[in-house]
């Protein structure tokens, strides 16, 4: 993953999965069918507006709440690229890196860039640059092995390439 860019959708503090997916629609298995009603009741136009590979950017302890696996499910689902926040719940941390969908901690590029920005994120750095701006912001590049769980679509995609590399070096007499 090299970069990622788009432009930013920008949200306050303690979202909850509640509101990334309400409960009504967690039955959904199926992520284009999901995303449908990702932020339905924080902001009911958000799959309307929204691009491929925008980017939300949000206060603190984004995720918090219950477990819901499908929160980030729906908004990787949804199109957009990745979420920036000063920090998010460790399940909704875990659910996301599982799921393959980057998020990025960063307090300073919460508070400042805005709504409509278009920024920029390299996930190997975690260098986020706002284009609209001229600034740049610091977040926790991910280690690599983090890197390749996110490149190869989640956890189990990454398992699997794991498990099929050691297969192919195996030894057969």
């Amino acid at each position: 993953m090299d970069t990622l860019q788009g432009r930013v959708w920008k949200y306050g503090a303690n979202i909850n999965t509640d509101v990334i997916i309400p409960g009504r629609y967690c039955h959904i298995t199926e992520p284009t069918e999901l995303a449908k009603y990702c932020m339905a009741d924080l902001d009911s136009t958000f799959v309307e507006k929204i691009s491929r590979g925008d980017i939300i950017v949000a206060g603190g302890n984004f995720g918090c709440g219950s477990s819901r696996e499908v929160a980030p499910l729906s908004i990787k689902a949804s199109g957009i690229g990745a979420v920036v926040a000063p920090s998010f719940a460790r399940i909704f941390y875990r659910n996301s890196i599982n799921i393959g969908f980057p998020i990025f901690e960063s307090a300073p590029a919460f508070e400042e860039i805005d709504e409509g920005d278009e920024v920029e994120i390299t996930p190997s750095t975690g260098i986020i640059k706002d284009l609209t701006k001229g600034t740049e912001y610091q977040a926790a590049a991910f280690p690599e092995f983090l890197q390749a769980i996110i490149a190869r679509g989640g956890l189990r995609g990454y398992a699997e390439e794991v498990l099929a590399r050691r297969k192919a070096t195996a030894f057969t007499p």
